[in-house]
């Protein structure tokens, strides 16, 4: 069974392979921009590799030559940063999931399993959850969610053209994993926060609002979901989060820490000002995701996935935040703890950070 994994070395990516080596019969294919060296490690040997840049003309052309033979193409290829630079943003992440799911219909790939997440959902409510038949039309002002909620439009469309090909979409949380500890702090944080002082286990003070209350998994709980979707018959959209729902209050609890309330201007304001100083690589449209996207319930991929997450989100974060501190990473590209990487320190200093592949 030929698999074929889009943006095989990133967060979700590298748990994904982790999974998918335990399914037998599997011959595993990676297409990332930046490929792991010779001696990356694992997860990353006896797969085979293809360097694409999914957003650059002719890729189509470039993945319907890997994605041949496949019974399924896993897209999970998604750029973060530069986030002071929205066409190169688009360019990828519209642009690349168009080229994707072109060569796939091209090719009569079987199944196309799209990375989506809990960004594409139009604001919703924080006290209930919602199921997959929440409007996935995204919260406008996030740059992130409108891209999301536009490759999904394109599925819509591929769906109704070409009903033969099995399309899965799943919707995660936040995605937590210590081996991802470097790379978040890269997307999210910036070189200037001391993420170091987290190996003593606290946080002072965390900022809080009532409509700061977010969902999230573990890498390796939603690779699974990824699994049971390449090989299951299953088709439609799957909310993936676990429990429980992570509030101020339980990380300023579980941090020895006090939450600080803050109203929304003043996030939004604190977010913006700092952004434009490139001081955090996070812009305003982040605030905005974090406030409104809806609690979901995952209910379905429970019923028809037969997903049951593992790990609980205290621990996730737990094991994220001690990444963070230890600089953890692996040997792939995007996850690399090494700051000399080509291009890297002047980057970060500009606020503009290496993408994902």
């Amino acid at each position: 069974m030929r698999i074929v994994i889009v943006g095989a070395t990133g967060n979700v990516g590298t748990a994904v392979l982790r999974r998918l080596r335990r399914e037998a019969g599997t011959e595993l294919v990676g297409v990332a921009r930046r490929l792991p060296g010779p001696d990356a490690g694992e997860p990353y040997g006896d797969v085979e590799w293809h360097s694409c840049d999914i957003g650059a003309p002719g890729a189509a052309d470039q993945l319907v030559r890997i994605f041949a033979g496949a019974r399924a193409v896993v897209h999970l290829a998604w750029q973060i940063q530069p986030s002071h630079d929205r066409r190169t943003l688009h360019r990828t992440n519209v642009g690349g999931s168009r080229a994707v799911i072109e060569a796939a219909v091209r090719v009569g790939v079987p199944a196309l399993v799209y990375a989506s997440s809990v960004g594409t959902y139009a604001p919703g409510p924080k006290n209930q959850p919602v199921s997959e038949n929440w409007p996935a039309t995204g919260v406008e002002t996030s740059s992130y969610s409108r891209d999301k909620a536009e490759v999904e439009a394109l599925l819509d469309g591929v769906q109704r053209e070409h009903p033969k090909l099995r399309v899965v979409r799943l919707r995660p949380g936040l995605i937590f994993q210590r081996e991802a500890g470097t790379e978040i702090s890269r997307y999210f944080l910036g070189p200037l926060v001391p993420v170091r002082l987290l190996r003593y286990g606290r946080i002072p003070l965390v900022p809080s609002n009532r409509r700061l209350r977010m969902q999230a998994v573990h890498a390796d709980d939603v690779a699974d979901a990824y699994a049971r979707a390449v090989v299951g018959d299953a088709s439609g959209a799957f909310n993936v989060a676990a429990d429980p729902v992570l509030t101020p209050e339980l990380v300023a609890r579980h941090f020895h820490g006090w939450t600080l309330p803050v109203a929304v201007p003043v996030l939004r304001a604190a977010a913006a000002l700092t952004w434009r100083a490139r001081l955090q690589p996070v812009d305003t449209g982040w605030v905005d995701l974090a406030l409104n996207v809806p609690l979901m319930s995952s209910h379905r991929a429970e019923t028809e996935l037969g997903w049951t997450p593992q790990i609980d989100t205290v621990t996730a974060l737990k094991e994220l935040f001690a990444g963070m501190a230890a600089r953890a990473g692996t040997g792939s590209p995007p996850l690399s703890p090494d700051p000399a990487l080509p291009g890297r320190p002047a980057a970060l200093t500009r606020g503009q950070l290496p993408g994902h592949p």
